[in-house]
């Protein structure tokens, strides 16, 4: 099956709203949007695609180029190639947004204003936040920002992504590839997992006597049984995950030894891949709508609890049972942008409701998948059903599932940047 953009149609809360009192006077109500990822780029979209130009939206966004995380996986597996990841911001621009590609480096929700690092100043009557994510400090002891090079996390998709491709085609024979996998909550669920999975088709077509190390601070993850079945079938005897229970949430490593420390246990490795503790992006924080790790909202339009008039979208919120994931992060989006459309314009607010599916590559052609719907409740998001691939599935419905998963990239990233 192949997903499109209708398929993408997700709509909040129902009601008519008046339309807001622009507090200075001015002429169009604006929004700003600070982050063009799944979730920013899609709400900008929307917001200027369907008040058709009764709304002044701009987007700040550093990068020229996006590069999808989602997907990047593919990349070091040998599915894709890094400019299958990267997309422009033309398709926004040539449909009214007003994208500017520079820094926000403050927000002043006093006089609802927004500092670029180029010193302009942008005022708003509603502001989104799609930062994204930002790493905990010392999360893993010996790994902080400095030592990315040495030991990259690749989970911010760019140049840290092609890093880690080069350090895995640059291991020795029958090297060591280890992996420090994140604590909950993190961006993508599955995405440690699918990336072991790429990892290990790589070696086995290139470095058939390479090994594998997950130290996992969890218990379980999302997906396990599946990962686990693919790791047996495709990958026999080269993936060793250490969880929880066996000491993987008590590790540290040193970047300029290469080694990695899991219960006392020293290894020497030739890569090492750390994915560690998130958080939001850092200007929810400077915008003073987090509780220190991420911004809560309400569920109903993604407005955060500290301000009606600054929305938190993706994987920076806390929004209750959605994973932090692109499918989800555009999903909140439409809900988003519904509601501040409504707000500003007086047109129709529908309710609130939202969907998110997962879909993850374990080997060629042998793709897995799961999802939920969910609804706005009072307290939170809150998931109303959802699905799982079965273990022991054919080799044909794999395939369909793959072949799904390449529909839905196509048919989100038009939806998010037209």
């Amino acid at each position: 099956m192949t997903l499109n953009r209708r398929m993408f149609m997700g709509a909040t809360a129902a009601a008519m709203a008046a339309p807001m009192v622009l507090a200075d006077g001015h002429g169009k109500p604006r929004v700003v949007v600070i982050g063009g990822g799944a979730g920013g780029a899609t709400a900008a979209r929307y917001i200027a695609k369907d008040s058709k130009g009764a709304v002044d939206v701009t987007l700040i966004e550093p990068t020229r180029t996006y590069y999808t995380c989602f997907f990047s996986n593919l990349y070091l597996g040998g599915f894709k190639q890094m400019s299958d990841l990267g997309h422009s911001y033309g398709g926004l621009a040539a449909n009214g947004v007003n994208v500017v590609h520079d820094w926000a480096v403050g927000v002043d929700r006093d006089t609802k204003t927004v500092t670029l690092a180029g010193g302009a100043s942008i005022k708003y009557d509603k502001l989104i936040l799609s930062p994204g994510i930002d790493f905990v400090d010392m999360s893993v002891p010996g790994w902080d920002i400095t030592t990315q090079n040495a030991m990259p996390h690749a989970y911010k998709a760019g140049s840290q992504t092609e890093l880690l491709k080069a350090q895995l085609m640059a291991m020795p024979e029958g090297g060591v590839f280890a992996m420090v996998a994140p604590p909950n909550p993190y961006r993508c669920p599955p995405g440690p997992y699918e990336r072991i999975s790429m990892v290990a088709h790589y070696l086995k077509n290139n470095n058939p006597t390479a090994k594998i190390i997950v130290a996992d601070p969890k218990p379980k993850f999302s997906k396990m049984g599946l990962f686990k079945e693919g790791w047996s079938n495709h990958y026999e005897g080269m993936v060793d995950w250490i969880g929880e229970d066996f000491g993987g949430g008590n590790v540290s490593v040193d970047a300029s030894a290469m080694t990695v420390t899991i219960d006392g246990e020293e290894t020497k490795v030739d890569v090492c891949n750390v994915i560690p503790a998130m958080k939001a992006g850092r200007i929810a924080d400077i915008a003073g709508v987090t509780d220190g790790n991420w911004a809560p909202v309400n569920a109903a339009d993604m407005s955060t609890k500290a301000d009606p008039d600054v929305y938190v979208l993706g994987d920076a919120s806390q929004q209750g049972d959605m994973p932090k994931s692109g499918f989800s992060a555009n999903s909140q989006a439409k809900v988003c942008a519904n509601a501040v459309r409504g707000a500003l314009t007086g047109s129709k607010v529908f309710p609130a409701k939202f969907s998110n599916t997962c879909w993850s590559l374990i080997a060629a052609d042998d793709g897995v998948k799961v999802g939920a719907t969910y609804e706005a409740t009072p307290d939170k998001i809150a998931k109303v059903d959802g699905f799982i691939s079965q273990t022991g599935e054919s080799a044909d419905v794999r395939k369909a599932t793959y072949q799904e998963s390449e529909g839905w990239y196509s048919g989100i990233t038009a939806d998010m940047l037209g």
